[in-house]
């Protein structure tokens, strides 16, 4: 019989209690084989669940954005040209946002969903029907916000209910909300490393601490790609096709560290744009409705002006690899600054969805420009590594930001990736965005009074009731 100290110390830090011959043991633990399992089971629901929410999207922004469209232009008046639409759409998109928020409740967003990762170890089921809606008005709304934080939040959430319903420990159900987190985003990256890698990474600030979730996470990962990619019939590999760059030198590294350094100072403008949006939003943070319908108003005005902003740039970054060149680097600065108010105005608002892809835009956008002033930098160089630099000093996702990358962009750049994401990370260690990201603690007990990753405007800690 075990003693009480390597009863305890099993409890907290050996999660598949693997030595032992029963189903379930006393402490709530699986084997190693049950977590595999589980595991397994999680990726294959996730890769379903993705591709449910694939269609449903690509369905609602087919018929919002084309067919709508081709119906209604016959019957604008001369005197109110079509391209009225736009704005017409967005506001009244963000109206139907705003009905969801207010009769299903507020469902959590990024800050949440880490704050619950670590306490209590699974992310409530109950928001997840709110989060679907309102998610699929906000992105078919045009809102500068990607289906990633959703997905993260219903698959993640399956996770912790199954852990709940076999009633398991903390740490094991963790590990479940991990393989969550992992499936949702090795579907939509359509990388099952640098997803699960990115669901460890992005609870922490300073690097992956929840190693004991790797391999389960990775392999659910992995399922949710090969469920989501069989379905679809997307194609595997690069997304993107970057003008391939000259053998790598040292001099190519030195510009990564200095890539690195300009996406960290990008990265601080947005964050301290994102908070100032925040405290205008916040005097109206109590009607729902209200704030919701003027952010979708926003954003359609924004894209009057700069059509590029609209959705969460997955696509649009296609356009800037292939055509960027041509906007000249005024314009394209001038793009991602505007790409930076979509942002805040998306999410401030109370569209729901992630950021990930907007930040790449951003970068995309500025590394572009960067190339353009200094020829010196090739032009995929400059953009890769400007889309690392500056998710990685909002996400502190340093590991998994380079592997996405390195496989979206079918290039073989991992060491400038490395370069620029590192230096990044490191120069922004005290500037975070996501306040709720901090270290783990044996005991699964953490800060006290975490702060909201809204902290100036819609208060996402609050869950439906």
């Amino acid at each position: 019989m075990s003693s009480p100290d390597r009863t305890t110390a099993s409890n907290e830090h050996n999660v598949y209690a693997d030595t032992l011959p029963n189903d379930f043991n006393s402490a709530g633990e699986l084997t190693y084989q049950q977590i595999i399992l589980c595991s397994a089971v999680i990726g294959i629901a996730g890769g379903l669940v993705a591709t449910v929410y694939y269609y449903a999207l690509e369905l609602s922004l087919h018929f919002v954005w084309h067919t709508l469209p081709d119906i209604l232009n016959p019957y604008f008046p001369s005197g109110f040209p079509s391209w009225n639409y736009v704005w017409i759409a967005t506001t009244i998109g963000g109206f139907f946002v705003g009905l969801t928020l207010h009769f299903m409740g507020l469902p959590g967003e990024v800050s949440l969903v880490v704050d619950k990762v670590h306490d209590p170890g699974r992310i409530s089921l109950r928001q997840t029907p709110a989060m679907i809606v309102a998610s699929l008005f906000s992105i078919t709304a045009g809102g500068s916000a990607g289906p990633e934080a959703p997905l993260v939040q219903i698959n993640g959430s399956f996770g912790g209910w199954l852990g709940q319903k076999l009633n398991l420990s903390l740490t094991t159900t963790r590990v479940l909300t991990f393989c969550g987190m992992s499936a949702a985003l090795g579907a939509f990256f359509g990388a099952p490393l640098g997803g699960a890698l990115f669901a460890l990474e992005i609870p922490h600030r300073r690097g992956l601490e929840y190693y004991e979730a790797l391999i389960p996470a990775v392999l659910s990962a992995i399922l949710s790609f090969f469920v989501f990619r069989f379905n679809t019939g997307l194609t595997i590999g690069g997304m993107y096709h970057f003008v391939a760059p000259p053998k790598l030198s040292l001099v190519n590294l030195g510009q990564g560290a200095l890539l690195g350094a300009l996406g960290a100072l990008i990265a601080i403008i947005f964050i301290v744009l994102f908070r100032s949006i925040g405290y205008l939003a916040q005097y109206i943070e109590h009607h729902t409705i209200a704030l919701a319908t003027l952010g979708g108003f926003a954003i359609g005005l924004i894209a009057l002006v700069f059509p590029q902003t609209l959705f969460f740039g997955e696509k649009e970054i296609h356009t800037i690899v292939e055509t960027g060149s041509t906007f000249g680097v005024t314009m394209l600065l001038a793009i991602a600054f505007a790409k930076m108010l979509a942002v805040s105005f998306t999410l401030h608002s109370g569209f729901r969805g992630g950021f990930i892809f907007p930040l790449f835009y951003i970068g995309a956008a500025v590394g572009l420009a960067i190339s353009l002033a200094f020829p010196q930098i090739h032009p995929t160089i400059g953009m890769i590594c400007m889309m690392a630099a500056v998710n990685v000093a909002v996400t502190k996702t340093p590991i998994s930001s380079t592997v996405i990358l390195s496989v979206l962009s079918d290039t073989a750049m991992v060491p400038v990736l490395v370069i620029a994401s590192f230096v990044s990370f490191l120069l922004t260690t005290q500037v975070s965005l996501i306040q709720t990201q901090r270290s783990r603690t044996p005991t699964g007990l953490q800060n006290p009074t975490p702060m909201p990753l809204y902290t100036a405007a819609s208060d996402f800690p609050q869950t439906s009731p």
